[in-house]
């Protein structure tokens, strides 16, 4: 190897400028300058989201989970309107028009006696019948009311938690691909100082300050600095085909630079409130309604075997000569149901329908331990996202410099290639860490928050 003091004449002579002796001082260098196709940045997504409002409105308007669960609360709500119809009157008018083809001159359908008064049925004879009928007493329709209603409360908070659910989704979207946009730079940024590594290794092995196993150690580097930016493209592609689809869209939507996330977690409280009790959060809400609708709909199977009450009033006109027609009955009657044998129909509906509270009653006792681990986690994940950001700003702070000393080092010949690439390869990890914890910071600051939010949209 040349003596160091060649070697510092040849870097000086060399389009690689030689800095001063490693020093804490920072010092402007001049770099080796370096061409690559794969430092070019990936190219922009065909639409980019500008701020979280704009991201919002999309995903109300687009998304399909949306939609069901608003279905829902219309099925739900048609269900209970279905149910309360037993309870309420039901009138019904029927009219009609007989000839006896074998006895034409002969009223059809006319019991003896049905009109006075001088008149006689027509013929063709026409017929008008009306019939009202309202149910007294019936305790299963009660419950059937009953458990419609709580359905339907059921449906209104799946809704709300769906709301809730897709606004944490849309919010990991966007960190997520705001993260992914940085690592790729970050990672581009990792490759164009490997490059310069190896360039600087390569002029110093051409003028014999270097040995060949220098070069083949920086090369490594690069392919493994290669190998990094590949994949974090890729990742950055398949976060934008993420939030496409968190959007509503089939293609892939990316992130202005002007997008900030540092207020993510105020604007989402203008789409969602803070919660003072675990136990109101939509889906447990929901749970509880389901377990109500479904004891309610049990009750309703057991009442079965309850007679019924209700009274039927007919009115019933035919159409005579003279004058146009002529009432002939009305009738009022108390109808009394009293239920038998149903073949053991009844008793397994309601063996059934106890089995539905049973599976019910077991979903919202899991949802509530979940939801309790869910919102412990997320309150512990805050503190965790800080520490482990401050950690890594050290890291990455001790990395850079013990990097900027290793560069000088090696280019004055008192380092060798190797802690060249080892002190390059702990920085670009200490950088992509970094990343990662300032946006696992704001994503944490989210989860913590919309774990235990009502969003009503």
């Amino acid at each position: 190897m040349a003596p160091p003091s060649l070697l510092l004449f040849a870097l000086a002579t060399s389009p690689v400028q030689a800095e001063p002796p490693p020093t804490d001082t920072p010092t402007v260098t001049l770099q080796p300058r370096v061409e690559d196709a794969m430092l070019t940045p990936v190219p922009p997504a065909a639409r980019n989201v500008k701020q979280w409002e704009e991201a919002v409105a999309l995903m109300r308007e687009r998304s399909t989970d949306l939609r069901g669960a608003e279905a829902g609360v219309e099925r739900a709500t048609g269900r209970w309107r279905q149910a309360l119809a037993a309870l309420l009157p039901t009138a019904r008018v029927r009219a009609g028009l007989g000839q006896d083809l074998l006895h034409p001159s002969v009223p059809t359908g006319v019991l003896v006696g049905a009109v006075g008064d001088g008149r006689t049925v027509t013929t063709p004879t026409g017929t008008l019948t009306a019939t009202l009928t309202q149910t007294v007493v019936d305790l299963g329709a009660w419950r059937g009311v009953a458990s419609a209603r709580e359905a339907e409360t059921g449906a209104v908070a799946s809704l709300q938690d769906t709301r809730r659910r897709l606004t944490l989704g849309l919010a990991r979207a966007l960190v997520a691909t705001v993260a992914s946009e940085r690592a790729a730079e970050i990672n581009r940024v990792g490759l164009r100082r490997a490059l310069e590594r190896a360039a600087l290794a390569r002029r110093a092995f051409e003028l014999g300050a270097g040995h060949q196993l220098d070069v083949v150690r920086v090369e490594q580097d690069v392919a493994v600095a290669r190998g990094i930016l590949v994949a974090g493209d890729e990742q950055l592609r398949r976060t934008r085909e993420a939030l496409g689809l968190a959007l509503g869209y089939g293609e892939p939507f990316g992130v202005t630079p002007a997008f900030d996330l540092r207020g993510l977690v105020e604007r989402t409280r203008a789409d969602c409130a803070p919660l003072d009790d675990v136990d109101a959060r939509a889906d447990l809400v929901s749970a509880r309604a389901q377990v109500a609708s479904a004891r309610e709909s049990r009750d309703q199977a057991s009442a079965g075997y309850l007679p019924t009450l209700g009274l039927d009033s007919t009115l019933s006109g035919l159409t005579t000569t003279p004058g146009f027609g002529s009432f002939s009955t009305w009738s009022v009657a108390a109808v009394l149901s009293v239920p038998l044998w149903e073949g053991g129909g009844r008793g397994g509906l309601v063996r059934e329908r106890a089995g539905v509270e049973a599976q019910a009653e077991a979903t919202l006792e899991s949802a509530r331990r979940d939801v309790a681990l869910e919102v412990a986690r997320a309150r512990r994940s805050v503190e965790v996202a800080e520490t482990l950001t401050r950690t890594s700003v050290e890291s990455r702070d001790l990395a850079e410099r013990t990097d900027r000393l290793t560069r000088r080092a090696f280019e004055v010949g008192r380092g060798t290639s190797l802690e060249l690439v080892q002190s390059g390869a702990a920085l670009r990890q200490a950088e992509l860490d970094l990343v990662l914890r300032e946006f696992e910071l704001v994503q944490a600051r989210l989860d913590a928050f919309l774990t235990q939010a009502r969003c009503d949209g």
